[in-house]
């Protein structure tokens, strides 16, 4: 009888043990998550179907049209996960998405930087920005534009007028010889998000927050030649900081 009760109280420990270490030896499954950038005007989607015609009023009340608007995302995170950079292209629809695979479910936290920080910023190392003209002139301190958002404007006498909103890092060129530089790159922290399976996050870019929060923009003073104006960068580096958005979450 104790043989017997011996051998049930081994096979017991024998299934429990073989259970644990089997348990502890099991993974989550991995998956892939994308990012996806989505664009709208004040909670209206815009695509480059919506470019070339004044459909979109600034908070200043200027009539806008839009003609080209590509910008770089860089150091792009998802939790331990990063990706360096990626240049998105409304106008040629391309770059919208980016792609991490072997991702462990679980809560992530979501982050990138708009432009590049100062540290990535080196003038002529990335080709394929260098290919589409991206780059910044070495007289205002070179590196890479962060964004080139052009269009057409109607002034106060309702003409046709240009503006070119390009946003680099700030530069003083009062003295030629000794550029002052001002990293106006920034973070955009969209929280923590619980992967559960295959996901697509959208990650929205509001347009016309570059237009209104914290400044309001008046194109009428401020439309061209804003690069190696360093007070405007500064005002546009405060603008960009409630562009973006998170979006929808896919699972």
């Amino acid at each position: 009888m104790k043989k017997y009760i011996s051998l049930v109280f081994l096979t017991i420990f024998l299934f429990t043990s073989c259970k644990n270490e089997i348990d502890c030896c099991v993974f989550p499954e991995s998956t892939n998550v994308t990012l996806k950038f989505t664009h709208n005007w004040a909670g209206t989607a815009l695509t480059s179907e919506d470019f070339n015609e004044f459909k979109f009023t600034t908070e200043n009340g200027e009539s806008i049209s839009i003609e080209r608007l590509r910008y770089l995302v860089s150091n792009i995170t998802l939790d331990d996960n990063t990706k360096d950079y990626q240049l998105i292209n409304i106008g040629e629809d391309s770059g919208f998405e980016i792609e991490f695979n072997e991702i462990t479910p679980g809560t992530k936290s979501l982050k990138f930087t708009f432009g590049f920080a100062d540290e990535d910023n080196i003038d002529g190392v990335y080709q394929d920005l260098n290919s589409v003209t991206f780059n910044v002139p070495g007289m205002m301190g070179g590196g890479y534009h962060f964004m080139q958002f052009d269009g057409k404007y109607k002034d106060t006498n309702n003409t046709d007028a240009n503006f070119n909103y390009h946003t680099i890092r700030a530069v003083d060129m009062s003295d030629s010889d000794n550029l002052v530089l001002e990293d106006t790159s920034f973070e955009v922290d969209l929280g923590n998000i619980e992967i559960t399976n295959s996901a697509t996050i959208e990650i929205k870019m509001d347009i016309s927050e570059w237009f209104k929060n914290p400044n309001t923009w008046n194109l009428n003073e401020l439309n061209t030649v804003l690069m190696p104006n360093f007070d405007a960068q500064k005002l546009m580096n405060a603008n960009g900081k409630t562009v973006f958005s998170l979006g929808s979450v896919i699972q």
